[in-house]
């Protein structure tokens, strides 16, 4: 709904995601269009530059990486994500991987379905139960080459887990993935790193977050996280925060499309 947002009612949107709106179908697409104060409240503002920015940074570095010779990209917890379906490679360009749960796939490809969205041909879906499944290992018998680079975008998820599990997934992309590879992912800093009136949104936030069901396990400090990713053995890792991101991607707009809060995304390079 973000993404839709930003294509309906944001001047000069940062990335064109002509899917975002059809995905959803008429009831959400409905809400986005009507605009309002969920979608123009300073809040949802910030929530929705971040997650736009967050994608176009992960595009970006996939893009880099074609340069150089990459032909795999990995969308890790794929959910909505539109990638594979607004750019019209050639599996000999660039192979996708959509990791997901087999639910939460099933789920999607039944929107896709119902807005006559069809699967491109250099897309590939992957069912991976992350609590009994090693992901890695499905995707070799999906197809991914773990010989050759890879680029891998998380989203999303981070939060949402132990921290353990999180390292746990980042060790395994160290140790197994060749040079080349990268993985870009997204993760937030501790309510306490706010102000006070930030705090208190946010304090809400996670406790709506919980009461459905999905709280907020995992908090990282910056420097503390470019640490353990290196001692993990990634030879490249740098992190943008809410201040480098609107310096990329929002400086000079004139409306309040801005990244105001926890969120900072990692680039890590094997």
């Amino acid at each position: 709904m973000s993404r839709a947002a930003h294509q309906m009612h944001d001047p000069q949107p940062i990335m064109d995601d002509p899917v975002a709106l059809p995905i959803l179908g008429p009831n959400l697409g409905a809400q986005v269009r009507a605009g309002g104060r969920r979608i123009q409240a300073r809040f949802a503002l910030s929530l929705r530059a971040f997650t736009v920015a967050r994608s176009k940074f992960a595009e970006n570095e996939l893009h880099q990486a074609m340069k150089g010779g990459v032909r795999q990209y990995v969308v890790l917890g794929a959910g909505l994500d539109t990638f594979a379906y607004r750019h019209s490679y050639a599996p000999s360009q660039l192979q996708v991987y959509e990791v997901d749960h087999p639910n939460t796939q099933k789920w999607k490809r039944q929107l896709l379905k119902d807005a006559a969205i069809a699967q491109p041909e250099s897309l590939r879906y992957v069912e991976v139960d992350f609590e009994t499944q090693d992901f890695l290992e499905q995707l070799s018998l999906a197809g991914l080459n773990i010989n050759e680079p890879v680029v891998i975008a998380w989203l999303g998820v981070s939060m949402y887990l132990p921290r353990a599990k999180v390292m746990a997934l980042m060790a395994s992309i160290a140790k197994s993935l060749p040079k080349g590879s990268s993985i870009v992912f997204d993760y937030i800093t501790p309510l306490s790193q706010l102000g006070l009136v930030r705090r208190m949104l946010f304090g809400y936030l996670r406790l709506r977050l919980a009461f459905i069901g999905e709280p907020w396990r995992c908090f990282f400090d910056p420097l503390d996280l470019k640490t353990q990713l290196s001692n993990l053995g990634f030879t490249h890792v740098q992190n943008h925060g809410p201040d480098a991101l609107n310096d990329l991607y929002y400086r000079g707009r004139t409306d309040d499309l801005k990244i105001g809060g926890l969120g900072h995304v990692m680039l890590a390079r094997v």
